[in-house]
């Protein structure tokens, strides 16, 4: 799946994070918004964590820790959202 989005690079272990959410049944899209120098998710995260954050209207909204900051993800889904956000937040949960 091509990248989409305005930004289209991150590092080594934010693109496995985005191989692993483009590979989840009901993604159709992950498209990288901005990035945010500096910022991380909590303290304790390593690079290439991701937090699934909110729906919008296409899909949902999450980011994503780099080892230069965090990253916001948009990620576009088709069918039943409920199942694709569980989907999502038990391949992240381990």
């Amino acid at each position: 799946m091509p990248r989409r989005g305005r930004h289209q690079s991150t590092d080594k272990e934010g693109a496995e994070t985005l191989s692993r959410l483009e590979r989840i049944e009901g993604v159709t899209a992950v498209i990288i918004g901005r990035s945010r120098g500096g910022k991380s998710i909590t303290r304790t995260t390593s690079a290439g964590t991701f937090k699934l954050q909110s729906q919008v209207q296409s899909g949902f909204r999450g980011i994503l820790q780099t080892s230069r900051g965090i990253q916001e993800i948009y990620i576009k889904v088709t069918g039943d959202r409920d199942n694709v956000a569980a989907r999502i937040k038990k391949a992240f949960s381990e």
